[in-house]
Formats: C-alpha cells, sequence, structure tokens
C-alpha cells in the first residue's frame, strides 16, 4: 500500500524532504508531515477525494482525445462518477490504475 500512496502523493505533487533516513512528504493540510508508511489515501475520503477531483480534472482537459475520455468514464467509474457510498479500497485502486496508465513523468 504504501508504494501505491507513495505514487499518489507525486501524482499530487507533494513537496518531499528527507528526513533522517526516511523521505517525508507534505501532510494534506500543510501542517503535518507524514512517512510513505502513513499516507492515508487508501484509507480517508479526505485524503483521497482531491486526488479524485485532480484526476477528472486532467480526464476533462484537453490531454485525453474523446474516445480516451469515454474510455476513462467507463473504465473509472468510482472516480468519474464517484458517490459517497463508493467503497474506498476499490476506489483506491482504480485511483492508482489510472494513474499508472497516463504515466506522467514525475
Amino acid at each position: 500500500m504504501e508504494k501505491k500512496n507513495k505514487l499518489i502523493a507525486k501524482f499530487m505533487e507533494l513537496p518531499t524532504e528527507i528526513m533522517g533516513a526516511k523521505e517525508v512528504v507534505y501532510g494534506m493540510n500543510h501542517d503535518d508531515w507524514y512517512t510513505a508508511d502513513n499516507l492515508n489515501y487508501h484509507l480517508s475520503w479526505d485524503w483521497l477525494r482531491p486526488v479524485m477531483v485532480k484526476v477528472d480534472t486532467y480526464a476533462n482537459s484537453d490531454s485525453l482525445s474523446i474516445a480516451e475520455y469515454e474510455e476513462y468514464r467507463n473504465k473509472y467509474p468510482l472516480i468519474a462518477e464517484a458517490s459517497i457510498y463508493d467503497d474506498i479500497s476499490e476506489t483506491h485502486k482504480q485511483v492508482v490504475q489510472f494513474i499508472k496508465s497516463i504515466q506522467l513523468p514525475f
């Protein structure tokens, strides 16, 4: 899970800083620092929702063709049609799959 959450943190372009032997990423509220093993994208909607917004914003931009956008909406419905009743673990899984699929250089 740590590797997947670290991928999300990179996608979100959170600042990083090395403290001691651990890499630390900036927290969601910009007051707290979290190590990669303490990122809560897979546990908290407060963490995951901003990621979903960024993914959906990316998908709605000129970055995808119309066909790619339709594929996004069909392949990642838990992101595209988010609901408070969705399973956070399945939504997290789709977020990670989408980030991997766009292969951004980060």
